[in-house]
């Protein structure tokens, strides 16, 4: 690929593009002038509030405030052709600062039909001209890809977990909302929403407006003030699960597919309590193996467990049982990954597997504490 001439771009006198995709947390958290827009920037992933707040932010980067709007073309990638995107791109912007901005919306059919092009349209771009491709898909052993990583700007949108989506949520109350938010609270209340940022932002919202400037939630607020019916019903499904009401939790399950409730998005929100009973039964078996004895109850508080959730929660465990708690994490993989396609069954099925799996009445075993 012969060398990029940046001339004439905006923000580009002696820019270097990232050699790989940045996240978008790291690209959001970063000021305007550390990453401009390249010629031909790529979103992609499938988290649709990330991407929403870097589209917007490169087009202010691009077009700024006012009657910069007038410099933007947006086309729909099932119905775009290149000879219609290349010429919106050499036209020139009257408002904006004259600069052009051109949005390709589902971009996936699109980036498939006009690979090649898009490959010498990235070595050649148009100056003053910016390029957004907003796909889902962006695979790394492809040539357009390459192209872009040397010469362009990729953000990747894809949701945070763990630790991750935990301060994500704290930086996010303090710096968006102005609350405070510890980090037991900030899990539970991933746990219970799950990993889904735009309904997470909006309770947030909601929470900053009942507790006001500054102050801290707290975990009973979240019992009182949280969710969506969606997540409380998926909440209310697991509990009835782990308290042996399989009846129940069918029904609760039946509700949210019968809702739209896509089946991964249900194993999504149940997934972060599942592992943390998981993770517990692990510390009471290191501790015995090590010749030391944890409760079921500090096993739950080492793993994050605190609070207005203990009590119901070393309850859960201790009916689970450590035979069962054991194989936690390999159902939560299976049952993934069957969802995905590596299993024939419906998703309906695969969920009222692992439903079954956690209401079933535990084994008699004298003495068993976990």
């Amino acid at each position: 690929m012969s060398p990029l001439d940046l001339s004439g771009h905006p923000g580009y006198d002696g820019y270097m593009p990232p050699a790989k995709p940045l996240q978008a947390l790291e690209y959001l958290d970063w000021s305007e002038d550390r990453v401009p827009p390249a010629p031909v920037c790529v979103v992609f992933g499938a988290e649709p509030f990330l991407k929403r707040q870097v589209l917007a932010r490169l087009r202010r980067s691009v077009l700024g405030e006012g009657d910069g709007d007038f410099s933007l073309t947006t086309f729909q990638g099932e119905s775009a052709t290149f000879p219609d995107v290349h010429e919106e791109l050499s036209t020139r912007a009257m408002f904006g600062g004259g600069k052009r901005l051109v949005v390709i919306e589902e971009a996936d059919p699109f980036v498939t039909e006009y690979r090649s092009q898009l490959e010498d349209y990235v070595d050649r771009p148009k100056a003053g001209a910016v390029l957004i491709l907003d796909v889902t898909s962006w695979k790394s052993n492809t040539r357009l890809f390459k192209a872009v990583a040397a010469a362009g700007l990729a953000v990747e949108c894809s949701a945070p977990s763990g630790s991750g989506l935990t301060g994500w949520l704290i930086a996010s109350a303090k710096r968006v909302h102005g609350v405070k938010l510890s980090r037991p609270v900030a899990e539970q209340l991933a746990e219970m929403v799950g990993p889904e940022l735009g309904l997470l932002d909006q309770e947030l919202a909601k929470l900053a407006v009942s507790v006001g400037p500054q102050m801290e939630i707290t975990a009973e607020m979240l019992a009182r003030l949280v969710g969506t019916w969606r997540a409380k019903t998926a909440w209310t499904m697991l509990d009835a699960a782990l308290d042996g009401d399989a009846p129940e939790a069918l029904l609760q399950l039946d509700r949210l597919i019968l809702a739209g409730e896509h089946p991964i998005a249900i194993l999504g929100q149940i997934a972060f309590s599942l592992r943390r009973l998981a993770a517990a039964t692990r510390v009471v078996l290191a501790a015995e193996a090590a010749g030391r004895r944890v409760t079921p109850r500090a096993a739950l508080e080492r793993v994050g467990v605190k609070g207005y959730f203990l009590d119901k929660t070393e309850r859960q465990l201790r009916r689970l049982g450590r035979h069962r708690g054991r194989q936690l994490y390999g159902w939560i993989l299976q049952t993934d990954l069957a969802l995905k396609g590596d299993s024939q069954s419906p998703p309906r099925t695969v969920l009222e597997r692992l439903v079954a799996r956690l209401s079933a009445a535990p084994p008699a075993r004298p003495n068993q504490q976990a």
